[in-house]
């Protein structure tokens, strides 16, 4: 389930950012008819500061919207990410972001209102909008940028049947373990680099204890308003990708390989190993049973108090530490990804991430799409902050804090692993539904052989 937190975003329904810009070329003839029209390719010369953008042309008078889930603070960093392009091509784009975008974006194509492009935030939601027939295939300039700045995997995200639709735009990377490198300097502990590592740290940090009577080794938060359940979902990601492979995990995505098998099923057991322990969980919130009712913001925060030590949540975690913190290997709160099960197992991780829809094929829009496909957009974009991207073009360094630099260092790993959230690619029936609630009634007690049957059985 992607959830990226970019400060305190606050809730939007709509948000219309009108993105001005102008062109240095005035003969171009300006836009007369309506969306993502108007302008015109006139191969006028390249001004000074514009060789970036030169390969866009020139797009005068012409008016792009493009859609999403983007709200609040990114929503405004968004903006700021094309100011040089709409300068450069003289194109007008305009940005609407809302709430409802998995309802909104169906009303829309089949009001014959689709946007010129859409930045939708699930490859399954991605077949569902292609669906309707209204998606156009990705042009050629798009196309030969995901070639040679994306990897298979994340074009093949993108990809409907044999058809490639979608580029890959932002990027998160999930499973990472935040704590605090002060207390494992104190302590003596030692970063893990297996899951029985881990397992054998969190045995001994529960022996050890903490100042706190309510220490417990983990901090564990599932809820998340109507979705609660996601984080939890996380985890068991995590397990399967790392315990059984790529392939398995490819399976169990398409419903090949049964939530009842007994490759899920271990998954399941490892993470009950820790969620079901109260030995080990959950520190300074309550017993095993706090965990659905615990806030997913709220419940790593515990470590600063010094009532739990690791807490599993993703790169985009970094904007819930206090102003203040400092996150870094040797700072206040710093994380290692999920451990491997074997320390020779290649880097495996999962993440989310969005992708950039067409639903014209006007040279404004094509050129837009384009751009949001490039290295330059993707340097541009991060450098204003709160993001990362897995595009291979992209300088680590130019991310906002090392956090994010490690994060995109295993995404353009080329030995890397990468999947995307499974609730997120299987059906809604399963993977934002029956998953989320019946891991609930997992950390609740539950018995695994009626939760994963439960799962099982809500398939379409």
């Amino acid at each position: 389930m992607r959830r990226r937190i970019i400060g305190p975003i606050a809730a939007i329904a709509a948000a219309g950012l009108v993105l001005a810009g102008c062109s240095s070329d005035g003969d171009d003839e300006p836009s007369t008819d309506g969306t993502a029209t108007g302008g015109t390719d006139t191969g006028g010369e390249v001004v000074a500061g514009c060789e970036d953008y030169a390969d866009y042309g020139t797009h005068e008078g012409a008016e792009v919207e493009l859609y999403g889930t983007i709200s609040g603070v990114e929503a405004e960093q968004l903006q700021e990410s094309i100011v040089p392009f709409q300068d450069c091509t003289g194109m007008t784009v305009t940005y609407n972001g809302s709430d409802e975008f998995e309802t909104e974006i169906n009303i829309r194509v089949e009001g014959g209102n689709a946007p010129d492009l859409a930045i939708v935030p699930q490859p399954g939601l991605l077949q569902r909008v292609v669906g309707t027939g209204a998606v156009v295939a990705a042009p050629e300039a798009v196309v030969a940028n995901v070639d040679e700045f994306w990897s298979e995997d994340w074009k093949n995200y993108g990809t409907v049947g044999t058809t490639f639709y979608a580029a890959p735009m932002m990027a998160s990377v999930k499973g990472w373990v935040w704590y605090s490198p002060t207390e494992f300097a104190e302590a003596g502990y030692e970063v893990p680099t297996t899951w029985d590592e881990l397992m054998t740290l969190t045995e001994t940090m529960a022996a050890d204890g903490g100042e706190d009577d309510t220490y417990k080794p983990w901090c564990i938060g599932f809820e998340s308003g109507t979705a609660t359940g996601w984080p939890g979902t996380d985890w068991i990601e995590d397990l399967v990708l790392r315990q059984h492979g790529p392939e398995a995990y490819d399976q169990w995505v398409a419903g090949d390989l049964d939530f009842t098998s007994p490759e899920i099923t271990e998954s399941f057991e490892a993470f009950g190993d820790i969620a079901l322990n109260p030995d080990y969980v959950n520190g300074g919130l309550g017993d095993p049973g706090s965990i659905v009712d615990t806030a997913f913001q709220e419940a790593g925060l515990e470590i600063l108090n010094g009532t739990c030590s690791l807490h599993h949540q993703a790169s985009f975690y970094e904007a819930q530490w206090p102003e203040g913190t400092t996150v870094a290997e040797d700072g206040d709160i710093w994380a290692f990804l999920t451990p491997n099960i074997n320390a020779d197992d290649p880097a495996a991780v999962t993440g989310g991430g969005e992708f950039v829809a067409a639903f014209n094929e006007e040279e404004p829009t094509q050129a837009l799409q384009a751009f949001l496909s490039s290295d330059t957009w993707a340097n541009e974009r991060v450098s204003i902050g709160g993001v990362i991207s897995a595009n291979t073009g992209l300088d680590p360094a130019n991310a906002s804090s090392p956090i994010g630099q490690a994060s995109i260092e295993i995404l353009q790993g080329e030995d890397t692993i990468f999947r995307f959230d499974a609730s997120d690619l299987m059906p809604a029936e399963v993977g934002s539904s029956a998953f989320w609630t019946s891991i609930n009634d997992f950390v609740s007690g539950t018995p695994l052989d009626t939760v994963l049957s439960d799962i099982e059985n809500a398939w379409p």
